[in-house]
């Protein structure tokens, strides 16, 4: 028998649908509550490394994920000069296993639908527009107060509610979000066909200039550059920025700079990170994903690290026989410190471009794929 039976997920992104299909498929009968009036509208692209492709194939998607991505096993570096030369062309490190691409660019509309179908199939109650508001627990289960006005009562909750995590904050732990300096354009455009990887370039008026395929007719290109207020554009405004600094890079650029024309597929984030230092639970709560950890995507690891959190936990609850001392040990003995390795060397190759420092950037990310090469 499970640990419980009775589980309610705040969060409808890839740690929140991950841990309630583990569940589910096993029995647990799961209720997923998300924000959102709709996950599925929100974002542009999205790259998934081998680790978390690994995870979508134990949680059985892989053969959708497959099929609506794009995947490549290759990555290029490219000088920001006048015709985007290509400068190497590098194997990527297959962290998921041989048998699957080393990372694949996918639509993030498109990993939510197939997510969010395959915890329905094994009976996952999903409530889009919906919350928590109160939360009161004892030693056998959690009593819950949802923003519709329902309640109910469960044998643990699971936040995976993001950065600003609503169950976080009912729970009072503090956890400071910090910037980190950055911001980064983001563009979700159609694909020429001289784009079949990520390439990078590094230099030039924005840090980091780079594109993903996301299928066989979509990529994503984005441009990282020293944070600032770009709240008060238009999307008009936007689009127009961000086609003006995509002017000073070249090569497959020039492809997509030509199509950057719709300003509703220009998106401007601020890099942030944070860790929650120390046990990720408070009794019958537990928090995973973005909830408990985030940092810029400068190694493309925030999803896989949430999909790994999912993955352990409903390992460990689906193997134990109740939710105790020995339970949460094991969960944060696997997930704490794998994890701020992975968050600190995303914080520190950041700071070396804004420090415009020579780190040992192929050691750090050889140390990274070591480690993510392994299960959690």
């Amino acid at each position: 028998m499970p640990a419980v039976n009775s589980v309610l997920v705040v969060g409808g992104g890839a740690a929140g649908t991950g841990a309630a299909i583990l569940l589910a498929q096993h029995g647990v009968a799961v209720d997923l509550v998300e924000i959102k009036a709709d996950i599925t509208t929100v974002g542009s692209g999205i790259t998934l490394q081998g680790n978390a492709l690994r995870v979508l194939r134990d949680l059985g998607v892989w053969p959708a994920v497959e099929a609506a991505g794009y995947g490549f096993t290759t990555f290029g570096l490219r000088a920001p000069d006048h015709a985007g030369t290509l400068i190497a062309e590098m194997p990527d490190a297959h962290t998921g296993g041989p048998d699957l691409p080393t990372a694949l660019g996918i639509y993030r509309p498109h990993l939510a639908r197939i997510l969010h179908e395959r915890a329905g199939s094994f009976g996952v109650k999903i409530r889009f527009g919906t919350t928590v508001t109160t939360l009161d627990q004892d030693g056998t289960g959690v009593d819950i107060g949802f923003s519709d006005g329902s309640s109910g009562r469960y044998d643990l909750v699971v936040g995976a509610d993001g950065v600003r995590s609503a169950v976080r904050g009912l729970l009072g732990i503090a956890l400071e979000t910090r910037p980190t300096g950055m911001g980064i354009w983001r563009a979700f455009t159609s694909r020429p066909a001289s784009v079949t990887r990520t390439d990078l370039y590094y230099g030039g008026p924005a840090y980091i200039a780079g594109y993903c395929p996301t299928g066989e007719s979509s990529l994503y290109a984005y441009l990282v550059e020293d944070v600032q207020d770009r709240s008060t554009l238009s999307a008009d405004e936007q689009l127009a920025v961000m086609r003006a600094l995509a002017e000073h890079y070249h090569g497959p650029w020039d492809e997509i700079r030509a199509l950057l024309t719709d300003p509703t597929r220009i998106h401007y984030t601020r890099f942030e990170t944070h860790l929650l230092d120390g046990p990720w639970h408070r009794g019958r709560v537990v928090l995973i994903g973005d909830a408990v950890h985030t940092c810029p995507p400068t190694l493309a690891q925030g999803a896989a690290l949430a999909l790994e959190d999912a993955a352990v936990l409903a390992e460990l609850l689906l193997a134990a026989d109740a939710v105790d001392d020995t339970l949460w040990q094991a969960f944060t003995a696997r997930r704490l410190e794998r994890t701020r390795t992975v968050v600190d060397a995303s914080v520190q190759l950041g700071q070396w471009l804004l420090d415009h420092e020579q780190g040992d950037l192929p050691g750090l990310m050889g140390r990274v794929a070591a480690l993510v090469g392994t299960r959690a």
